[in-house]
């Protein structure tokens, strides 16, 4: 059994892949909010189709409920939450780039184990950028040659989102053929296209 948790860390560190793995591994019904677009009616609408779920009535797994940035909710948005936490209708999965000791309430968050994610390291970002050269569809179907990668880290600062958002930039920009990733055209490149990194 998997109780209700909160993870606090920077963007781009894996939050949501972490809840998406949580419930893939336990094969329970997942449904995702989005602090950002969604109100207390919204909340309510996701608790009730929980609640009535087969599996939750057979006692088998919990329903899991992801709140993307859970610190955007406000205090009402929150309390409508305790009920359904407490009483094991939801397993909550909340993400937060914010302290949750400042932005979740008492009464949740005491109902929640927190883990703290911290950003990727330069090993980890260089086995995500081999892996998606490698692996991704779209990718593999150019020679990418990772010639230099100590700007592609620097300006990714540890988060992983951006670090693929900076290769795919550079691809993109590449003529077909060969694409020689050195520190200078990644350089080159975001100053080109701020609004695109």
């Amino acid at each position: 059994r998997v109780p209700s948790f909160i993870l606090w860390g920077p963007p781009g560190v894996g939050k949501t892949t972490l809840a998406r793995i949580v419930a893939s591994r336990l094969e329970a019904p997942f449904y995702t909010l989005s602090a950002v677009s969604s109100g207390v009616k919204e909340v309510r609408e996701v608790i009730d189709r929980a609640r009535n779920q087969p599996l939750f009535r057979t006692g088998t797994v919990a329903p899991i409920l992801f709140i993307d940035e859970i610190h955007r909710f406000s205090k009402s948005q929150q309390d409508s939450l305790l009920n359904a936490v407490e009483t094991g209708v939801v397993t909550l999965i909340g993400a937060t780039t914010e302290n949750p000791s400042f932005e979740v309430i008492r009464p949740l968050l005491s109902r929640c184990q927190l883990y703290v994610l911290k950003p990727l390291e330069k090993d980890d970002l260089l086995t995500l950028l081999h892996r998606a050269v490698a692996e991704d569809t779209e990718l593999k179907k150019r020679h990418i040659d990772l010639h230099e990668t100590d700007a592609l880290l620097r300006y990714s600062g540890g988060d992983a989102r951006k670090l693929l958002n900076i290769l795919e930039l550079i691809v993109d920009a590449a003529p077909d053929g060969t694409v020689t990733v050195t520190d200078r055209i990644v350089e080159e490149r975001l100053q080109q296209n701020p609004l695109a990194y």
